[in-house]
């Protein structure tokens, strides 16, 4: 286990490269022109939305996202992986069957929320920007829906969850059944 100044180091670390990356993103958007007004077609304002809007040179700003993202995706991405090699060798180690049961119940809920999460910015960032409706979808994906799933799929291994969402859709069931008659 890391030390408290290991942590520190790491926590550190990871909010310099974040602000650096914006940074650079940031400076890189200023210098876009933008000849009309235009709507985009967005609840928020990302970066990939503006590109199409330009009516300068985007490819150093998209080459910059894009390597931002690959950096960002690909770094995130393999801590991720080489943690849960780790992990998973260390549940192997475990003698007790209800043990090992309880330790991946809690990985794959972690694995639930990060690949939802991971999964639909990078699809959405390393996209090409179109306009269609999936960048739109994605973007709300990783931004507010697997925020708000969050809760749901970490206490999925609750027993009383578990029978709270079952009564759930009992109920919801017998409701659209007795609608069809």
């Amino acid at each position: 286990m890391p030390s408290f100044a290991e942590r520190k180091r790491l926590v550190w670390g990871s909010w310099v490269v974040a602000f650096l990356d914006a940074l650079i993103n940031i400076l890189l958007a200023l210098t876009m022109d933008f000849c009309d007004v235009q709507t985009i077609h967005h609840y928020s304002c990302e970066l990939p939305s503006l590109f199409p809007l330009s009516c300068s040179d985007v490819s150093t700003n998209t080459t910059m996202l894009l390597c931002s993202a690959l950096l960002h995706a690909t770094g995130t991405c393999l801590l991720i992986f080489f943690s849960y090699v780790r992990i998973v060798s260390t549940i192997l180690s475990i003698s007790s069957t209800s043990g090992r049961s309880k330790a991946f119940s809690t990985c794959s809920s972690h694995l639930t929320a990060v690949s939802l999460f991971y999964g639909s910015a990078i699809l959405r960032y390393l996209m090409p920007t179109s306009g269609s409706s999936l960048e739109l979808i994605l973007s709300i994906q990783y931004s507010v829906i697997t925020p708000l799933l969050n809760p749901l799929i970490y206490s999925w291994k609750n027993k009383e969850v578990k029978a709270a969402l079952r009564r759930m859709t009992i109920k919801y069931l017998q409701c659209l059944s007795t609608e069809e008659i």
